[in-house]
């Protein structure tokens, strides 16, 4: 299908609405405790038009770039009930593609729609106990649980099974994977955002300071630096979150991006570093060295670096006790063979996104989306 669709077509009154829903977007994708690199999608549904983001693009950038793609909803819907690929409206030369998550969108009945990977929803979704425990605290909202279910069509479908059972539902936990929130417009759907994050929050575990001294011989025998971002050294240097590391995949941003962590023992040598970073067909972006901290590849990606940032604040929101479900090898596989690797490569295009999402994460920050910027 190549329907053309002028883009002065679009009346004056939806111009507004779209520029409501790129302003909500680069703040959410601004908040690194909700977006990490180029994951996360948002939605608008004007006039039988969903506008959706392309994939691989950093919603932090929605005010200085074009990253809404037309989809036509009836034939999105279409696309879903036959298990085909959902296509767009063509408006320029633009070569995007619509968002991995375009169906999902599509089949939800509301007009706004924020997915995020929130990191305080991650740390409830990867838990055995879940359901219970959000259960007391998402109370009087009204919310489905979604079991694992991979990106695209079978997504989609766990989503209209969600609907179906209650058309009033408008806040969805991803299974190992997130959060959607949907709503009337971007306004109600960013304060419904704000309001989960508020009951979901959960403060970060401390961790043990790393050996300087060790990384800094480290650092001076490889091609490995030392990390700005200090809580990163949480990975080596907690117990709780090494062994959580250890465990597996929690989530498919994780397999996607950091498929590739080394993790060595505390007693390393810089004759023997050498063949552990040059025995792959790349050498791995992260190195963790146990009970002493972490360190990065020169050549680590800001996607990827993002995602690890990610991942640590995860890992440090989850307790030692819990009992977690780890995507299986055939997930994992799954995920890397039905075109992660294109989108890890989508996502790493994008350089002017990167450098200004990854300075926005401070240490210092309250560990909850900041209310203030609640306003569309």
């Amino acid at each position: 299908m190549n329907n053309q669709v002028h883009p002065n077509s679009v009346p004056v009154g939806l111009q507004s609405e779209l520029t409501c829903l790129r302003q909500l977007s680069a703040r959410v994708g601004s908040d690194p405790l909700l977006v990490q690199a180029s994951n996360g999608n948002t939605s608008i549904k004007l006039e039988g038009v969903l506008w959706i983001k392309g994939s691989g693009k950093w919603l932090a950038q929605a005010n200085q770039e074009e990253m809404f793609i037309p989809v036509d909803l009836a034939e999105a819907k279409g696309a879903v009930e036959r298990g085909g690929e959902i296509p767009q409206l063509r408006i320029s030369r633009n070569p995007m593609r619509p968002s991995i998550e375009t169906a999902m969108h599509a089949v939800l009945p509301h007009r706004v729609v924020i997915h995020v990977h929130s990191i305080n929803t991650i740390a409830w979704a990867i838990r055995l106990d879940a359901l219970d425990e959000l259960a007391a605290r998402l109370r009087g909202l009204h919310w489905e649980w979604i079991p694992y279910a991979e990106s695209g069509i079978p997504l989609a479908r766990e989503i209209e099974m969600a609907v179906a059972r209650a058309r009033d539902t408008n806040v969805f936990i991803l299974a190992n994977h997130g959060l959607v929130v949907c709503g009337r417009d971007c306004s109600a759907t960013e304060q419904l955002l704000c309001e989960v994050e508020r009951r979901l929050v959960i403060p970060p575990r401390p961790f043990p300071e790393p050996d300087t001294t060790l990384l800094e011989n480290i650092s001076r025998s490889s091609g490995l630096q030392n990390p700005d971002f200090d809580s990163l050294h949480a990975l080596g240097t907690d117990n709780t979150s090494l062994k959580i590391l250890k465990g597996g995949m929690l989530y498919p941003c994780q397999a996607i991006f950091l498929s590739e962590v080394l993790i060595l023992p505390p007693t390393i040598v810089a004759s023997r570093l050498k063949s552990h970073l040059t025995a792959g067909e790349r050498p791995p972006s992260v190195v963790v060295v146990e009970r002493c901290g972490v360190m990065l590849h020169e050549n680590i990606t800001n996607a990827e670096r993002a995602n690890l940032i990610g991942l640590i604040e995860v890992i440090r929101r989850t307790k030692e006790s819990a009992h977690l479900r780890y995507l299986s090898r055939e997930e994992v596989e799954k995920l890397l063979n039905a075109g992660g690797r294109g989108y890890k490569d989508e996502a790493e295009m994008d350089a002017k996104a990167n450098s200004a999402t990854s300075a926005t994460f401070s240490e210092e920050r309250e560990p909850e989306y900041n209310r203030n910027t609640c306003l569309s």
